[in-house]
């Protein structure tokens, strides 16, 4: 898992190089990050059919709001893993594998899948492939989640019952059938938990509660460390005027319905659903760890393109450019791009230039037209003289 770890990609044309060799300008952009910022690893970019200008524009731009896409899936997934697995890193870490590989051996190594992303189509439809897959990926872990937690509700809601107070646990092993009046015409039994600290005003007041309490019926059931169950007969005709004071009065009226063989349903209910729950938490996890790499594995294609994209509207054709993967750290990535401005500021233009200690300066005059004739804004909105992407997988 690439945690802590920040990463750049950066395009930049082989002419850098004074013998316009791609090997060379690779060796150039390794002493321009230095090890001192980060590590640079070859990034290998297919060249792609590529359309008109305005396609390529309207590309970039859906390219974008793509990347965007595939990050927040690539987390939500991540997110999921770490609820189903509680926080376990280590487990987390097991799960987060792209193409059977750590995520950062998957960068390091990576070559474009010619398998799920024909490079040989139109870019718009290899665009659209991934935009389908990613939609895919999100409704399917999005479903599977939804009904993970579902379960993981039921079960708990099931739990508290077995083993929760006497104000919300089930009675049903607890209340003697006996105790409760039943088939009467007139009288009703009605089971209150009454917190312990106020058992004795209880007693006190609940004949008075209301018309029709039968008097002196308290009947002690059961006690734990904070409620006391009682059982109080009324007469039906007061039952709701009877359950309202009480709660009023902040005692817990509690349903009970007596049934033949209930203990043994609701033990054989807590076990149906927790076979359940080790069902679905299997089948989510699985998924998770499938959709996680193949969530990371569209963005970085995506990435991949949107370098190639704006290589083509920065550089322009015939292509020659160079690509390396920055591997470095989000306290150290502005130290590396600081060491790429000084490097290859001369690429953008009027957009930067130098003061009279030679430091790198902006233009923020000349900027904006540059950056037109460009058709390239770094992230964030910030103007770059080269192409360069900042990444984080988590």
């Amino acid at each position: 898992m690439s945690k802590g770890l920040k990463y750049l990609l950066v395009s930049l044309p082989t002419s850098i190089s004074p013998t316009n060799d791609h090997d060379e300008a690779l060796t150039a952009l390794r002493s321009a990050v230095t090890t001192d910022y980060g590590t640079v690893f070859p990034f290998q970019i297919p060249e792609f059919k590529i359309g008109t200008l305005d396609a390529l524009v309207q590309q970039a731009d859906d390219l974008a709001k793509l990347e965007a896409g595939c990050e927040g899936v690539a987390n939500k997934v991540g997110d999921s893993l770490k609820t189903v697995l509680e926080g376990d890193e280590d487990k987390i870490s097991q799960m987060k594998m792209v193409n059977d590989k750590p995520t950062e051996q998957y960068l390091k190594t990576f070559h474009w899948n010619k398998v799920k992303y024909r490079a040989d189509k139109p870019l718009g439809e290899i665009i659209d492939t991934l935009q389908k897959e990613v939609s895919s990926i999100d409704n399917d872990v999005k479903n599977k989640y939804n009904q993970y937690n579902q379960v993981k509700t039921s079960l708990t809601a099931l739990q508290r019952k077995q083993t929760g107070n006497l104000s919300n646990k089930s009675l049903t092993a607890i209340v003697d059938p006996s105790l409760i009046i039943q088939d009467s015409e007139y009288l009703e039994t009605h089971l209150i938990a009454v917190p312990k600290q106020i058992t004795k005003d209880f007693l006190k007041t609940y004949e008075t509660l209301c018309p029709m309490i039968v008097p002196r019926s308290a009947q002690l059931i059961d006690s734990d460390d904070e409620f006391t169950l009682y059982a109080v007969t009324t007469f039906k005709k007061h039952s709701s005027e009877f359950i309202h004071k009480c709660r009023e009065s902040k005692w817990t009226p509690r349903d009970f319905k007596y049934k033949e063989g209930g203990r043994q349903e609701e033990q054989k209910e807590v076990e149906r659903v927790e076979k359940d729950a080790m069902k679905v938490k299997g089948e989510a996890l699985r998924l998770g760890r499938t959709a996680w790499g193949e969530a990371v594995m569209a963005w970085v294609h995506v990435l991949a393109l949107r370098v190639f994209v704006e290589t083509v509207l920065r550089y322009g054709l015939p292509l020659q450019f160079v690509c390396g993967l920055v591997r470095t750290t989000p306290k150290l990535a502005k130290k590396a791009r600081g060491s790429l401005d000084v490097a290859y500021s001369h690429l953008g233009g009027k957009a930067f230039g130098r003061d009279k200690k030679g430091r790198v300066q902006k233009d923020d005059s000349a900027t904006s037209a540059d950056m037109q004739a460009a058709g390239h804004m770094g992230d964030g909105g910030d103007y770059s003289a080269y192409v360069c992407y900042e990444f984080e997988i988590q």
